[in-house]
């Protein structure tokens, strides 16, 4: 894999400010004095904490933890357009980030770093790598593919930012494809160069998944006693048609066999619509590897689980390849873990070094992280520093 050779400057970065601006259920809000390690926000249901999350999550290429539209974002009956801006603290001095509705194009996003505009959203994966747990992803070994395909990928672009131009011309190319079958009445040179794109583009993105899913399995592996204890070692596959044939086949006779397939399937996919095969079509396999078992099939507790480590191996796969793990933002996090499994989260948490963001509505779940971590209490919007750890 390539990477953005100027991420490699910003090691060990953690946000030490944030600032929101008519997001959500807030007017305007700032939370100075942030640290590196454990940041917890507690309050009731509905006061806002998750949105903070949201707001973290913005600061890093694409749509954030609730995959929103820009207009659902913004806080009712506010003139103002919603943002969100950052102070990054890096090895090399602070950079500002900031983002939120382009005042002159409505309806776009606008990025500025240091106070400059940036050409894309993309510019951002040059200073701040974000991964997120949240509850609606507890179904994920339950629910469909694309839940796990998205998830995937999001694993693969935090640790290689490229992926996600892959996976935007793919989808693009798939999309245009897909409106010119449906029409009939298409030029077939350019339909010939649209399938063109899907083979080479689709093929980088299968290779690109199938590399890190290697990398990711030996972080899982490598993870310590204690962790697996709480944490069971997943096993991880990427299944597609695709990727099954890069296992054995060179990478440009599975273009040349992807485009033929997609030329043969013309027909079909001018009835059905979109492709009968590609790398949208990709889903990642997890098995509870002590059970040999799919995670579908695990208890509710066991999936949890089998997700955080997943999600820790990524974290330690990170500090151990770019020197930082990303900041992490957990929804909820502690609700459904017990006593033990909470602790020995927060202390596989502090020994990776980063910056993790994490909320709840009791803030006793967090007793086993009281002398490592930050409060905060959120209540009707408002965001409140705690001096100390209040105890239940």
């Amino acid at each position: 894999m390539t990477f953005v050779s100027s991420v490699l400057k910003y090691l060990m970065s953690f946000l030490s400010s944030l600032n929101l601006t008519h997001f959500r259920c807030y007017d305007t809000v700032k939370i100075d004095g942030l640290s590196s390690g454990l940041i917890v926000l507690t309050g009731a249901n509905g006061a806002g904490k998750t949105n903070i999350l949201e707001a973290i999550s913005l600061l890093s290429p694409g749509r954030g933890l609730r995959s929103a539209r820009l207009e659902e974002i913004q806080k009712q009956d506010q003139g103002h357009p919603w943002g969100v801006s950052a102070m990054l603290e890096t090895s090399v001095g602070p950079v500002k980030l900031g983002t939120g509705i382009d005042p002159q194009k409505p309806g776009k996003r606008a990025v500025r770093i240091n106070g400059a505009p940036a050409k894309s959203q993309s510019a951002l994966s040059d200073f701040i790598a974000c991964l997120w747990l949240t509850p609606a992803m507890d179904r994920l070994f339950l629910d469909g593919s694309s839940g796990r395909r998205r998830f995937f990928d999001k694993l693969v672009f935090t640790f290689d930012p490229g992926h996600a131009g892959r996976v935007s011309r793919y989808e693009n190319a798939l999309r245009q494809r897909a409106k010119l079958l449906a029409e009939g009445n298409y030029d077939p040179s350019w339909l010939d160069a649209l399938e063109q794109q899907m083979a080479q583009t689709g093929v980088a993105i299968a290779a690109a998944r199938l590399e890190f899913c290697q990398k990711l399995q030996t972080a899982c592996d490598q993870a310590d006693a204690r962790a697996e204890l709480f944490f069971p070692k997943a096993r991880l596959a990427m299944a597609g048609s695709i990727e099954t044939l890069l296992r054995t086949e060179p990478a440009l006779k599975v273009e040349e066999m992807f485009a033929y397939q997609l030329l043969e399937s013309r027909l079909i996919d001018a009835q059905k619509g979109g492709a009968a095969s590609g790398p949208h079509k990709a889903d990642l396999s997890v098995h509870f590897a002590a059970k040999d078992m799919p995670a579908d099939q695990c208890s509710t507790g066991e999936q949890k689980a089998l997700l955080i480590g997943i999600v820790l191996a990524h974290s330690a796969l990170m500090a151990a390849e770019r020197g930082a793990p990303p900041i992490l933002l957990l929804d909820e996090i502690a609700a459904h873990l017990d006593e033990d499994r909470r602790a020995a989260l927060f202390e596989k948490l502090t020994a990776l070094g980063g910056q993790t963001f994490m909320t709840g509505t009791d803030q006793s779940l967090f007793s086993a992280c009281q002398n490592q971590g930050q409060f905060f209490t959120v209540e009707q919007a408002e965001i409140s520093k705690q001096k100390q750890y209040l105890a239940a």
